[in-house]
């Protein structure tokens, strides 16, 4: 036996015992999960839905959530309370408590609930502006009906940018290679203190390791709209418009940074646009100082703009002439 022992050893087939550093490293990470998990799964909640289903019948539905405050507020996604008709959030000690939708924004894929009850245990919100691409992240969520799943990865990257379900542009969106499945939307995406940088929100089907979330910035305004107004506000100009080409002759005479733009293709009668004396088939190069070259350019700016905040928006019109135009969006 001994011979064969060696023989294996030769030929890189026998097991290697671990040696005490790598122990001691699998510890600090196996404490590290475990910590975070025991810290946060208590503010983790199951989203059960009742809706039709289409059919003049009743279906169910499950995500995920999670306490943000210790008055009964908690987070979820959109997507999973969009259609209900009855909410109710399950806690991890069997609590089963009946959920009202306080307001749900479909541009950020995020719900606010509240249930009746006090004194629940809230997560701590990180700060997702300080994630790193590499960072260790845990995701603790309800996928397929297990309750309080935990999944780990890293940060894979940053900054992407994820069309929500009314073609507005998610910005800075947190992609990971964390293993999720249907039941995890609305739940935390946490660092390894277990402050939570993100809420998961959606995940490639047939791809392996591509996950989202909306970063916590993000999560943070939009609850405070939502708190206090019910729906998130944001600024519009009351224009359609589509996305063009720009003549490289045109390009280099107005010394445009952009090989598109965005025309104007109707107004909103006596919207901002109009009032302001923008027109139809006016192509928009540049507004607050930015190029100018697709709709999603457009949303993004509007999206970081107040309403009542006037913004100078420079045109190409009749086929050439620059006109630079004061417009101050309002409220949608």
């Amino acid at each position: 036996m001994a011979g064969k022992a060696d023989a294996l050893h030769r030929t890189g087939l026998a097991p290697v015992a671990p040696d005490d550093n790598d122990l001691e490293l699998l510890d600090a990470y196996s404490r590290a999960v475990v910590g975070v998990v025991e810290r946060v799964a208590p503010s983790v909640v199951s989203v059960r839905i009742t809706a039709e289903d289409g059919r003049g019948g009743v279906g169910q539905g499950a995500g995920s959530g999670f306490v943000i405050a210790p008055d009964g507020f908690i987070v979820t996604n959109h997507h999973v309370v969009e259609k209900a008709s009855e909410v109710t959030v399950v806690f991890t000690d069997g609590r089963e408590l009946a959920a009202r939708v306080v307001g749900s924004d479909a541009s950020t894929d995020l719900a606010l609930l509240r249930v009746a009850e006090g004194g629940l245990v809230p997560v701590e919100i990180g700060h997702s502006e300080g994630l790193r691409v590499g960072q260790l992240v845990i995701a603790i969520g309800n996928p397929l009906g297990f309750q309080s799943t935990v999944s780990t990865g890293v940060v894979s990257a940053l900054g992407r940018n994820l069309r929500g379900q009314n073609g507005r542009l998610i910005e800075n969106v947190i992609q990971t290679d964390v293993a999720l499945n249907p039941g995890n939307s609305g739940g935390p995406l946490v660092d390894s203190r277990g402050r939570v940088v993100g809420v998961n929100t959606a995940m490639i089907r047939m791809a392996q390791g591509l996950c989202f979330a909306v970063p916590s910035a993000t999560m943070t305004w939009v609850v405070g709209e939502l708190m206090t107004a019910g729906r998130v506000h944001r600024a519009v100009l009351g224009i359609v418009g589509q996305t063009r080409p720009v003549n490289r002759r045109v390009q280099r005479e107005f010394n445009l940074a952009e090989a598109s733009a965005v025309e104007i293709v109707s107004l909103t009668d006596n919207g901002p646009a109009q009032r302001a004396g923008l027109r139809a088939r006016d192509v928009v190069v540049s507004m607050a100082g930015h190029g100018i070259s697709s709709i999603d350019d457009l949303q993004r700016i509007l999206s970081r703009t107040t309403p009542g905040t006037p913004l100078t928006i420079t045109v190409l019109r009749n086929g050439g002439r620059r006109h630079a135009i004061d417009v101050t969006p309002t409220q949608d």
